[in-house]
């Protein structure tokens, strides 16, 4: 039986060795991808993948548990190992990764005064729920039972968001309650006053940093804080950014091929390394992340391909080529190889085949709620996506006083079908004058709101903008609003399959527009969303992410395994007022420039 032990070195069975990992997120890429991606990584010289194991894909709602398809971390896992890698984990309940909600499940925020990352009793008992389910499908696969994990993460960066070693103590003790017998480790920024909140290092837990340049002087505070414990471990860089992640309306960040490769070299040099992301891959359906910024938010792209060493569909870079030289040359005895390429086509363009206005259709799509008050999206449905408002207002036969109190993230308002405005968290709360002449009793008024992605990191895991949804209240002159009508929408297949084509076409409003194509082969593509306005693209059930005229990015990646030799249905949701009339593939991803 195999060991692995943290002295003053790693030590694997006994004899040191450096740890030459990259990040490959499971649930970012398509199952039969996996093989590539670690293949690739092997061949670069690396001897370990890490990847983190994000609670709310697992336990999407509460009790309810899924491991299938690109959420099977133990089939993932067992592939590594039969490639000759061996696996970090990081099943903490937070993971950041720029991932909606740093990986917590939205239900958690249907209890009431919730404190998450904390010893709230509440939170921990779910926390323990989760670890029950999932350690068990881990422990068969630690080094000490034949499988190739060698380290598990207890908490991520938590030294940049509390101080509450408590917190930590009671995620390590339920972690080793189930099982668990591999080192733990924490990660944080590495300066002191992160390590100090954020590590377990009294505990002996071992201390690792994040950081993506500047290797000598991170690795000298490293050593200095556990030099300050009485610790003499050997250095870790648990995430090495080699790229960075983008948001909407920014441009394209981008990292020089070998400024990274030189400074990897010089990491190698000094200890161990992740390099994240190694494959960056995709953030599919509502699962995009936001970064939080003073009073507002500002949510992150549906590509994830981070700049890294492979591109969002798996083809690797210059980067690769350069950091695979950089890793012989301080470790000349490592095994590496050619990577296998990708080939990515252009499938065509296809006209639209039929469309159907959301408000014409909503009554069939889901069963609505009714309540005095408007709920939260959490308290509705999922939590992710978009709901749907619909209230019938007084008329005044004239300008209508309107005002949104307390709603996240992104409203769209029509009366009678007619579009008014769009309001975002800066402008929600500001009232609005609209017109209506219509000599009618009542007005329908419809409010869209979209949930553009929770916030993965930062002071904001408690905040109430990471509930969803109209919370306060909807005003109509100065009073409030009562009798709604809730519509969440996710699209599931369940909800796609209820789509009501002959409802009626309204291209001003937010519209459903089906596309059926015959393809004779199938390939990875991009779809080109650059003639649309802003939404989502469904492709055989399949929700691969959002677009958006914001940019940088205009196209969508589509793996060949979301597509089918024979007949295809894609689903656009355009929320813009911008007709959609064709589906057009590309070969290369489109950017904004």
């Amino acid at each position: 039986m195999k060991s692995f032990q943290i002295e003053e070195e790693f030590l694997l069975d006994g004899q040191p060795i450096k740890i030459i990992s990259g990040a490959i997120h499971y649930f970012r890429i398509p199952t039969n991808q996996w093989e590539d991606s670690l293949y690739n990584l092997k061949a670069l010289g690396a001897n370990t993948v890490e990847t983190y194991i994000p609670w709310n894909i697992h336990e999407p709602a509460e009790g309810i548990f899924d491991f299938s398809g690109m959420k099977d971390i133990v089939s993932f896992v067992k592939l590594a190992q039969s490639l000759g890698l061996m696996v970090i984990l990081r099943p903490s309940a937070y993971i950041c990764a720029e991932w909606e909600f740093g990986g917590l499940p939205a239900w958690l925020l249907k209890t009431p005064k919730i404190r998450l990352r904390s010893t709230d009793k509440v939170f921990m008992a779910k926390v323990e729920a989760y670890f029950k389910e999932l350690l068990p499908k881990l422990l068969p696969l630690q080094i000490t039972q034949g499988g190739p994990v060698i380290m598990m993460q207890i908490e991520n960066e938590y030294g940049s968001y509390g101080m509450e070693k408590e917190y930590l103590r009671q995620t390590k003790q339920i972690m080793e309650k189930y099982g668990v017998v591999v080192p733990l480790f924490t990660s944080d920024g590495a300066w002191e006053a992160a390590l100090e909140a954020g590590s377990l290092i009294e505990d002996d837990v071992l201390v690792t940093g994040n950081f993506g340049s500047h290797s000598k002087e991170n690795v000298a505070a490293l050593v200095q804080f556990m030099a300050k414990h009485g610790k003499k471990w050997p250095v870790m860089c648990m995430e090495y950014w080699d790229g960075w992640f983008n948001r909407w309306g920014e441009p394209i960040i981008k990292r020089d091929p070998k400024d990274l490769a030189q400074e990897v070299k010089e990491m190698l040099e000094l200890g161990s390394l992740n390099l994240y992301m190694f494959h960056g891959g995709t953030n599919f359906g509502f699962y995009n992340g936001c970064s939080a910024r003073e009073t507002g938010s500002m949510p992150q792209i549906t590509s994830y391909d981070y700049d890294a060493l492979l591109t969002e569909s798996g083809e690797p870079t210059e980067k690769y080529d350069l950091v695979q030289k950089a890793i012989k040359e301080v470790c000349p005895e490592v095994w590496q190889a050619a990577p296998r390429r990708k080939q990515v086509k252009y499938l065509g363009n296809f006209k639209v085949a039929q469309s159907v206005s959301l408000l014409n259709t909503k009554k069939t799509l889901t069963q609505s709620i009714a309540s005095s008050y408007p709920l939260a999206m959490e308290e509705v449905g999922t939590g992710y996506g978009y709901m749907l408002y619909s209230v019938a207002l007084r008329n005044n036969q004239s300008e209508q006083k309107l005002k949104l109190v307390e709603a996240d993230d992104r409203i769209q308002i029509y009366l009678d079908g007619e579009y008014q405005a769009t309001q975002y968290q800066s402008e929600i709360g500001q009232e609005l004058l609209v017109g209506h002449e219509k000599a009618t009793e009542s007005i329908t008024a419809d409010f869209l709101v979209e949930n553009l992605g929770r916030v993965n990191y930062g002071f904001k895991f408690n905040h109430s903008s990471q509930s969803k949804g109209i919370k306060g209240g909807i005003m109509q002159d100065i009073h409030f609003h009562q009798g709604y009508q809730h519509y969440p929408l996710d699209f599931s297949k369940e909800q796609l399959a209820e789509i009501d084509y002959s409802a009626g076409r309204n291209v001003k409003q937010p519209s459903f527009y089906k596309v059926i194509f015959e393809l004779p082969e199938v390939s990875d593509t991009f779809i080109d969303c650059s003639a649309y306005g802003k939404g989502v693209v469904i492709v055989n059930g399949v929700n691969l992410g959002r677009y958006w005229q914001e940019g940088p990015t205009y196209s969508l990646y589509c793996p060949k395994d979301f597509l089918r030799v024979g007949e295809n249905e894609v689903v656009i949701f355009e929320t813009e007022g911008v007709e959609v009339k064709k589906l057009v593939f590309s070969e290369i991803p489109i950017f904004k420039h």
